[in-house]
């Protein structure tokens, strides 16, 4: 398996079919929505031997002060053999994300995941607050 932060890699077909089918964050998402998130966003892709994209997260970044990690996923029939585990290494090792203030994200249920990688729940999270359209 193989991680890379080349967007010319991404096989955007299968980042959206996920997203837009699979993903409960997601479910319905437009292709356009997904490329424009792509196209501003830093993302890593991961690629079983044969080439084929298996995974996938992106972090909206400044490069400064503040990261979110958002739309981590690995397909169903790679589970199992660490592919989450490597995308988030590769995320927190990143040369331009090593120094960022804040590395954040939102998850329903990978937490201990998070957690091997130093993510904490945020004991400010009184402070925080979330717009919708």
């Amino acid at each position: 398996m193989e991680i890379s932060a080349d967007k010319d890699r991404l096989d955007r077909d299968v980042i959206h079919r996920f997203l837009s089918e699979e993903a409960y964050w997601s479910i319905g998402v437009p292709r356009e929505r997904v490329d424009r998130a792509i196209d501003h966003s830093l993302c890593f892709g991961a690629y079983d031997d044969d080439g084929a994209q298996v995974g996938f997260t992106r972090v909206v970044t400044d490069y400064a002060t503040f990261g979110w990690v958002c739309d981590v996923f690995v397909l169903p029939a790679a589970r199992g053999r660490g592919v989450a585990r490597a995308l988030i290494a590769a995320v927190v090792a990143h040369e331009q994300l090593r120094d960022v203030r804040r590395l954040m994200l939102a998850t329903e249920d990978a937490h201990g995941l998070y957690e091997q990688h130093g993510f904490t729940k945020p004991d400010d999270l009184y402070k925080w607050m979330v717009r919708r359209p």
